[in-house]
């Protein structure tokens, strides 16, 4: 864990969005649900690249990201699962897993093609949802 990387420290400073911490990386729903189901999955351990992992591990978070891309697939029926993996800003890596609908008002350009405002959800809305995503990965 660093310190001053805000990737590491998310989990600690965002306890209201966590869904789940798994064998290889921790899943929380995205404070922004502009894009409704879009949650963040990011290593455990703090790595860049792909290639600093072992294959195994690498293996386990790939099925990891899988797995949770599934269930937001499952919950919200989008028209497209969008997977970024970047680190360019945050370099630690992590993905958005953005479910994309045919009528969100970005579609069918990337979700950072244009400013949005922020949607925000009620407590209650957010630990729901969460609670819908923690359910669809059998936790």
């Amino acid at each position: 864990m660093s310190p001053s990387c805000p990737m590491c420290t998310k989990w600690l400073d965002e306890p209201e969005f966590r869904i789940a911490e798994l064998e290889h990386t921790r899943v929380m729903l995205n404070r922004d649900q502009f894009f409704p189901g879009y949650t963040f999955v990011f290593t455990r351990e703090h790595v860049t690249e792909l290639f600093h992992l072992s294959p195994p591990v690498r293996q386990g978070v790939m099925e990891e990201v899988t797995a949770v891309a599934a269930a937001l697939y499952d919950l919200f029926q989008p028209a497209k699962m969008n997977y970024e993996l970047l680190g360019n800003m945050v370099p630690h890596m992590h993905w958005h897993l953005v479910p994309r609908f045919a009528t969100d008002p970005l579609w069918p350009r990337p979700i950072w093609s244009e400013p949005h405002a922020e949607t925000l959800l009620a407590p209650e809305e957010y630990a729901g949802r969460i609670a819908l995503i923690r359910d669809r990965l059998g936790l």
